[in-house]
């Protein structure tokens, strides 16, 4: 039986928009890195979030469900983006975001427009066109993640703010804009958490609690990562390479 992890110092409270897709897998892996989960349904759900997870599933679906219950700007509010009317510096700071398949798509400019991209959705082919493949990801260290694709976009363009942190066959399939991280692929459902082991160090060190450094470090070979959140701190600080 594998131990499991110790819980961080403190535990950051991490949302997981559930009105539709995978979001029970999101939660089972966060819920197994000693994180507080609470499933979004409406805007109440989003108050006191440190962190915030869009899960795969059906865009259409999502935009729909996110329309009627009001989702659209509260969202974009807590990701840190300016209202109609007001200047960048006029809305909060943003907490961590992580978006995987359908959550890229929904972060790009025609959907809640959080982050400065447009993505093709099913661009690698339709259900049957699905498949697994090595993806070597900038700032994670212990070589690449099994992702997984299903009906997966990629991102067609994006602007200079945002950097690309993966490609497959020469597409974008993961890109951060500062606390904003997408991928166009499925990590949830395989065993290699390391993904989200690093979206929760940048939840604990935006949210100025401890135990970053216990997420990064309880698996071998994620001790160095904790110097890739570093970096993503600090003004102007970027991901580095893994390789």
């Amino acid at each position: 039986m594998v131990a499991a992890p110790p819980a961080p110092t403190a535990k950051p409270l991490v949302g997981v928009l559930a009105l539709q897709g995978d979001f029970e897998a999101h939660r089972r892996v966060l819920e197994g890195l000693r994180a507080r989960v609470r499933e979004v349904r409406v805007p109440d759900d989003l108050d006191g979030l440190d962190g915030l997870v869009i899960p795969g599933g059906e865009s259409t679906t999502m935009t729909l469900g996110i329309e009627r219950e009001g989702l659209a700007e509260p969202l974009r509010r807590l990701a840190g983006v300016a209202g109609a009317g007001e200047s960048d510096s006029a809305g909060p700071a943003g907490i961590p975001f992580l978006g995987s398949c359908a959550g890229l798509i929904m972060l790009d400019r025609e959907h809640l427009s959080i982050m400065d991209m447009r993505a093709k959705r099913n661009a690698f082919g339709r259900q049957l066109r699905s498949f697994e493949a090595d993806v070597a990801v900038k700032g994670l260290v212990g070589g690449p993640l099994r992702g997984i694709f299903i009906r997966a976009p990629w991102i067609a363009e994006h602007g200079p703010g945002v950097e690309i942190l993966a490609e497959v066959d020469g597409h974008p399939v993961a890109a951060r804009h500062d606390h904003i991280t997408a991928v166009a692929f499925h990590t949830e459902l395989g065993p290699d958490d390391r993904l989200h082991r690093l979206f929760l160090a940048d939840v604990l060190a935006s949210a100025g609690l401890a135990g970053a450094d216990d997420v990064l470090e309880d698996r071998p070979g994620m001790g160095a990562a904790r110097e890739d959140v570093a970096r993503r701190d600090a003004p102007g600080g970027g991901i580095a390479s893994a390789g």
